[in-house]
């Protein structure tokens, strides 16, 4: 349910409103505009239904969110989302914004597999424009027996080379009980493809507040991607970014089918931010630029690309990941097109 209420509402009606929810055992989520502020409810419903809002003072129109999907609809939240990435990862670290016109750029190789080596790739993909680092510490494979990661050791190498070239980091987590552990090194999680449906973990990183990275399940529908997202949001965590990254299909000569008209679907839907990645979808250097400048022609508020200095010894998804020259020359690509739509990274 959404309750709006006048303009002329004074503080402390708003408080009396927000003191009637929480007695209900409801939730709220305060939405303030530049004219309106609107009150999202979320909880039973019944209990909704049967509550007289509208004879409160204050309140101007009482109206059902009908997403099933309520705090990441844009029923509640007209405006886009705007999400910082890296707002306290000390001196020396440029903040990030993604969404409003601001594009999020995540370049860096699929997993940490050395501190020299990803001091290496930074520099080029920091030289580029991307304003993200990314290498995974903790690492999803399809066989037990391949490269799992370096753990902690790889969150150490991943924090400490991103204060070194000024750039927030983002990496994976796949558990619950890796979420602390996480949480100390990192300026965002990610939550890949398998686990956009692991419920408890994105409870767990709605609890944290920290910017988060949701990647679409390789099955998922858009509906499904802002239903996880809803789990991360109704902890009170506002700072989703959502991720399509190709879903599974017939198509046999690419990794996964990138679905670029999940990004209006999403955006039309949802006032959260979303970025593509390209590299996961399709699996072949030769398509990522191509991918990525249709991705951000479609909308998309960034791109997440692979990059590595010799992925011929990549540990992880050496076959899909740029040189740093081919990236370098897609970001000017990118950057052209950027000025064009009025967009900025």
């Amino acid at each position: 349910m959404i309750i709006v209420l006048r303009p002329d509402s004074t503080d402390s009606q708003i408080d009396h409103i927000l003191e009637r929810i929480t007695e209900l055992g409801l939730k709220a989520h305060v939405s303030r505009g530049e004219t309106r502020t609107i009150i999202g409810v979320i909880g039973d419903e019944s209990k909704l239904q049967a509550q007289p809002f509208l004879a409160i003072p204050g309140v101007e129109q009482v109206m059902p969110i009908l997403k099933p999907f309520k705090l990441a609809s844009r029923e509640l939240h007209k405006a886009d989302t705007v999400v910082t990435v890296g707002a306290d990862a000390g001196p020396g670290v440029e903040p990030v914004q993604i969404g409003g016109g601001a594009l999020l750029m995540i370049a860096g190789p699929c997993a940490i597999e050395g501190a020299e080596i990803l001091d290496t790739i930074a520099g080029h993909v920091k030289a580029a424009g991307a304003n993200v680092l990314r290498g995974g510490a903790f690492k999803p494979r399809t066989s037990p027996y391949a490269f799992q990661g370096m753990g902690e050791r790889g969150l150490e190498i991943l924090r400490s080379v991103g204060h070194a070239h000024g750039m927030p980091v983002v990496t994976e987590v796949m558990d619950p009980r890796q979420v602390d552990l996480v949480h100390r090194y990192t300026d965002m999680f990610q939550i890949g493809a398998r686990n956009m449906q692991n419920f408890d973990l994105l409870k767990e990183v709605g609890m944290t507040k920290k910017p988060v990275l949701l990647k679409r399940g390789m099955s998922a529908t858009v509906k499904d991607l802002l239903m996880s997202a809803e789990y991360i949001l109704s902890e009170g965590n506002p700072n989703v970014v959502l991720c399509e990254r190709g879903v599974r299909s017939f198509e046999d000569s690419t990794r996964n089918m990138l679905d670029l008209s999940a990004v209006p679907n999403a955006k039309g839907q949802s006032h959260l931010p979303i970025i593509i990645d390209p590299s996961h979808a399709t699996g072949r250097p030769d398509l990522i630029p191509a991918m990525s400048k249709a991705g951000i022609a479609a909308g998309a508020d960034g791109v997440h690309i692979e990059v590595h200095s010799c992925p011929e010894k990549a540990l992880s998804d050496g076959p899909q990941a740029l040189l740093p020259a081919q990236y370098a020359t897609l970001m000017k690509e990118l950057r052209r097109l950027a000025d064009l739509l009025g967009k900025t990274f």
